[in-house]
């Protein structure tokens, strides 16, 4: 049984996908500068970053909203996608942009949501056709009613796409995995990081009694609390762990070499996949996810004001945070979502049996 710090774990005895995190984990702190040393300047950096948070959070509606009443391209029955401000949903950004969708005869509008769980609501309700988001998401849809298609990878067909890791502080002693067993590390239940720290400390061989979590839903004060020295440690989405290096935190472990742990998927319901046109829809789509592709990867840096812009970038790392590389689409492999399936079975935040068909891309509940 893997353990929870008691004092902060969630009294909920089902435990659903983040609702504070993108996919990727991509988070604004966008106005805080971070101080060379991690530990002072906490109560300040606090504020400044709750204050950006209610911001982005009074602004959500607007933004979905504008959405979803905003640009549409082409002159077909409306496409609607969902996302959140993640830098995994850059090449549709720039599909938007550049007029590829509206060149594939597409009407799309692109709804952006403030959190996972407003996200999945309007994905079970019908409001969105299709999302950018994770493998824990999309199965939790499937398993509850939802019936779900994985069409591709957005990021992770290779270790290099999506990274996550864990930071830790650097008067913590941790210097390795193995340092943390027994200890608590700042985690969100049920997504992606905890997920790839599981893998991590598998693969070094820490016993899985020895893995101690302290649950910390919300990614900012995650990191702040172990820029802080309030946690040893944290698991934190690429962005994070690129600003927690620059200011002095320690990068313990992460995903992004040997064996590729973490995706990001983009996902449609089944009933728009199997209605009149939509099989032809979708072929449009995916030709100009790939055309986007093409572009962001022939010329990363020229992406780097609209990745800042639809993401909000951390200031500090505006200017050289890597602009990533993306896969064409792609049918996400069997391995990728069934030890996916495998470890929320384990960790009972699946009580269903949910099968995947690779190749389909069908999530798959049994009578």
């Amino acid at each position: 049984m893997l353990k929870r710090n008691p004092s902060r774990q969630s009294h909920s005895a089902f435990i659903p996908p983040s609702t504070d995190l993108s996919p990727s984990g991509f988070v604004s702190l966008r106005g805080i500068k971070p101080s060379k040393n991690p530990k002072p300047g906490i109560h300040k950096a606090l504020c400044l970053l709750l204050i950006v948070m209610l911001v982005t959070s009074l602004n959500g509606c607007r933004l979905v909203e504008d959405a979803g009443n905003g640009q549409k391209a082409g002159s077909g029955a409306p496409v609607r996608i969902g996302t959140m401000a993640t830098e995994d949903f850059l090449p549709y950004w720039l599909a938007e942009q550049k007029g590829l969708f509206e060149s594939a005869g597409l009407n799309v509008s692109i709804n952006v949501f403030q959190s996972a769980h407003e996200l999945s609501t309007a994905m079970a309700a019908g409001e969105i056709d299709m999302a950018m988001t994770d493998p824990m998401v999309s199965i939790s849809l499937a398993a509850g009613g939802t019936a779900i298609q994985i069409l591709w990878v957005t990021l992770g067909q290779t270790a290099e796409q999506g990274r996550f890791g864990i930071l830790a502080h650097p008067d913590s002693g941790i210097v390795s995995l193995s340092d943390l067993a027994g200890v608590p590390v700042a985690i969100g239940s049920n997504t992606i990081p905890e997920y790839t720290y599981d893998r991590l400390m598998a693969a070094a061989g820490v016993p899985a009694g020895q893995i101690v979590y302290e649950e910390v839903k919300m990614v900012p004060v995650r990191f702040e609390m172990v820029s802080n020295n309030q946690v040893a440690a944290a698991a934190l989405p690429a962005s994070l762990l690129y600003l927690g290096e620059k200011t002095g935190l320690v990068l313990i472990a992460d995903d992004s070499a040997g064996e590729n742990i973490s995706q990001t998927v983009m996902i449609a319901r089944e009933d728009f996949v199997t209605k009149q046109s939509g099989t032809d829809v979708l072929q449009r789509l995916q030709e100009t996810w790939d055309s986007a592709v093409k572009l962001v990867n022939a010329d990363p840096e020229s992406c780097r004001q609209l990745l800042v812009e639809k993401t909000q970038l951390p200031l500090p790392i505006a200017d050289d945070y890597p602009v990533p590389t993306y896969p064409e689409a792609k049918l996400a492999a069997d391995w990728m979502i069934d030890n996916v399936l495998d470890w929320m079975t384990a960790k009972s935040y699946l009580t269903v049996n949910v099968a995947y068909e690779p190749a389909t891309g069908r999530l798959v509940v049994p009578n």
